[in-house]
């Protein structure tokens, strides 16, 4: 068991580092394409950022967990915890090769799916405890946000741009961009707070299935440890992604980027602090900078482009799912199965 839970714990590592190197480095790409930000400003300030949000984020971890699942107790849960992170972390990998913006929270609830039908498949004891709370905390926050993001993005920038029409453009683009800065920061304390917490929460699971934890707490090196991979990733960069949203995605300016921002990082925010919602950083993000792109005269957004990305967006859970079914499957063994 021990050797199992080491390997879920070094498997959660990376996927925190992942989650840096693919997600943060989004929350700044806005503030880089409109020139509000240099990039290694940006990184500089997304590394901080996160680490501040991940770091506080472990006081939130406890009011979600109930929505989570309630793992069977020793090896067999451990594996679920395995599989789950494995699929997710390979799915980032093949996302940012391919420079595409998809959510790590939804790579890792399809995986840890995936991994308890395979467990119940193979006649281990199923994957207790699937709270009622479910649809309402995880299901339901993770698919209407790029909605409303998107939406609010799109409504926003009408009073915004209204608000700036007798000034003159390099006096808007100026304020926008300091404007922007101050909102790149927010997104990337916010995406340390919502991304935090899915990996201090699978440590804490960890734990509890190995009887080192009564889940009562988060352990302060738990949050530590977090808070540094998550930082640590934002500081390797992983600038495909970023490109993907800042130049390809849609036709942006210093006002649209600032109103994109502003409003990913309110919803983070209540999201993380206000509901304890769990809510994705990337779908957030990317779709509020569709609806802000979307509100101009020229189009400039590259539909094609936005095309694949929502199918990535579906295929994310299934994949992971399956792949963690498999992984399951194959780590039975381990569990003495």
């Amino acid at each position: 068991m021990q050797f199992i839970l080491a390997l879920v714990l070094v498997s959660a590592g990376a996927f925190a580092f992942l989650n840096g190197f693919r997600d943060a480095s989004s929350s700044v790409a806005l503030a880089v394409r409109t020139r509000a930000l240099t990039p290694t400003v940006a990184v500089l300030l997304a590394s901080l950022f996160n680490f501040i949000g991940a770091g506080l984020s472990a006081a939130l971890v406890l009011a979600v967990s109930q929505a989570w699942l309630t793992l069977p107790a020793g090896t067999n849960g451990l594996t679920i915890l395995l599989a789950g992170l494995l699929s997710a972390i390979l799915w980032g990998l093949y996302l940012w090769w391919r420079g595409i913006p998809a959510s790590s929270t939804h790579a890792l609830v399809g995986g840890l799916a995936g991994a308890g039908v395979a467990s119940v498949a193979i006649g281990g004891n199923p994957v207790t405890g699937v709270d009622a709370s479910l649809l309402y905390q995880v299901a339901l926050p993770l698919l209407v946000s790029p909605v409303i993001a998107y939406v609010g993005a799109y409504l926003l920038t009408w009073p915004a741009s209204w608000a700036a029409r007798y000034t003159p453009p390099n006096v808007v683009n100026t304020r926008s961009r300091m404007a922007q800065a101050v909102a790149a920061g927010a997104v990337a304390f916010g995406h340390g707070l919502q991304d935090g917490q899915r990996t201090s929460l699978v440590v804490v699971l960890a734990l509890l299935a190995a009887g080192l934890s009564d889940g009562g707490s988060v352990p302060v090196w738990v949050a530590l440890l977090t808070a540094l991979l998550l930082s640590a990733g934002t500081l390797a960069g992983g600038w495909r992604i970023s490109y993907t949203i800042g130049h390809r995605l849609t036709r942006i300016d210093p006002i649209r980027g600032f109103v994109a921002q502003m409003y990913s990082s309110v919803m983070l925010l209540v999201g993380a602090i206000g509901l304890h919602w769990p809510v994705s950083t990337t779908h957030t993000v990317t779709a509020a900078t569709l609806g802000a792109g979307a509100n101009q005269s020229f189009p400039g957004t590259d539909r094609l482009l936005v095309i694949r990305i929502l199918a990535f967006w579906v295929l994310t859970p299934v994949a992971c799912a399956a792949a963690a079914f498999v992984l399951q499957l194959a780590l039975s063994p381990l569990a003495g199965r």
